[in-house]
Order: C-alpha cells, then sequence, then structure tokens
C-alpha cells in the first residue's frame, strides 16, 4: 500500500491526449490537455490497468505530488470517467514483484518540435514529446546536460532503440542534433 493517503492530495482533472510509454512499452504516464499540456507520470506496475480502463479522450481525476522544478503530477491514485479508482498500492500487488515485459527494441528515429519536457517522478528531467506523439527517453545524468534539445519549442532529430504499440513510440536516445533548418 502506498504510504500517502490520496484524499489528502491536491486533486488535477483533464482530458487524456496522449499516453506515455517506458522503454519496455508499458504505459509509465500519459499526457492531459492539448493547449496547456501536463505530464501525469505513474508506476508501471499500474500500466495493464490504465490500458484496461482509460482511453485517449478520457476525461480523469488525478491524485499526486508535485514534485519541485517540473510541472507534473506524480500519481498515487486516479479516477477514470466512468469512476473506477485505480490506486497505486505499489509494485508487490498480490505477493509477486511487478516483472518488466521483454520486448524486442528496433533501430529507430524521430525528428520534430518538442511539445513537452517529460521527467521522472521525482521531477529529474528524462526526455521529451515530440509533436509526431514519439516519447524519446534517457537517463537523467543525459537529459540534465541536453535540456536545451529537450525543452518545449526545440526542433530536433534523435537515434537510438526503440519500441512501438498499440499505445504509443518511445526511443532510447543514443544520438540527439537540433534541426536547424525547421527553426528558421
Amino acid at each position: 500500500m502506498h504510504w500517502i493517503d490520496p484524499d489528502s492530495l491536491p486533486e488535477t482533472r483533464g482530458t487524456v491526449t496522449r499516453f506515455l510509454l517506458n522503454p519496455h512499452g508499458e504505459i509509465d504516464g500519459f499526457v492531459i490537455g492539448s493547449r496547456q499540456m501536463k505530464q501525469v507520470h505513474f508506476p508501471p506496475h499500474l500500466s495493464k490497468q490504465i490500458a484496461r480502463n482509460v482511453a485517449i479522450g478520457d476525461e480523469v481525476r488525478v491524485r499526486g505530488v508535485k514534485p519541485r522544478g517540473a510541472d507534473i503530477v506524480a500519481a498515487v491514485s486516479l479516477t477514470t470517467k466512468n469512476g473506477k479508482l485505480i490506486l497505486d498500492e505499489g509494485p508487490h500487488q498480490n505477493g509477486e514483484k511487478h516483472q518488466k515485459p521483454h520486448v524486442e527494441h528496433t533501430p529507430m528515429e524521430a525528428g520534430g518540435e518538442v511539445l513537452l519536457s517529460l521527467h521522472g517522478p521525482k521531477g529529474e528531467l528524462r526526455g521529451a514529446l515530440l509533436d509526431d506523439g514519439t516519447s524519446l527517453r534517457m537517463p537523467p545524468h543525459a537529459a540534465a546536460e541536453l535540456a536545451d534539445y529537450l525543452a518545449p519549442g526545440a526542433h530536433v532529430q534523435a537515434w537510438g532503440h526503440g519500441v512501438k504499440n498499440k499505445h504509443g513510440r518511445t526511443i532510447e536516445v543514443h544520438e540527439i542534433a537540433e534541426l536547424v533548418d525547421a527553426a528558421a
């Protein structure tokens, strides 16, 4: 069970516009709003519950914490449009540890405008969401060094290995460059 009482946390409401995938192809967050976008992060052990109960276009209510320095919500609970409550009870549900799925990573590239910087649950910069819906992911130390490339409005091209499924596309970035022609 999560140690934080979700009823004590502020509530954020919005319409789900995109799912975010981790490098294992699991949903570990989504974006609410289209003009004023906000990242909602949750642990990957909730991925299957979210996939079964939330769809793009659904109104959701999220209770969670906002880390310093990042405009995200690290969700502790989520209420679906049908009123179903999804609680973060921790990764050891039913006495079993969450197993990361094995997925084949394929070489991928993506380019475009950064719509949103992506952060981890403690507010650490971890990547960016491109205008084509691709999530670019990297370790926090690399993201910190490349913060200008991951800021909204930047135009980038990225290469790496990734995964794509019905919920989205994510690339673990090995190389990234600024698209100079796109910014002109």
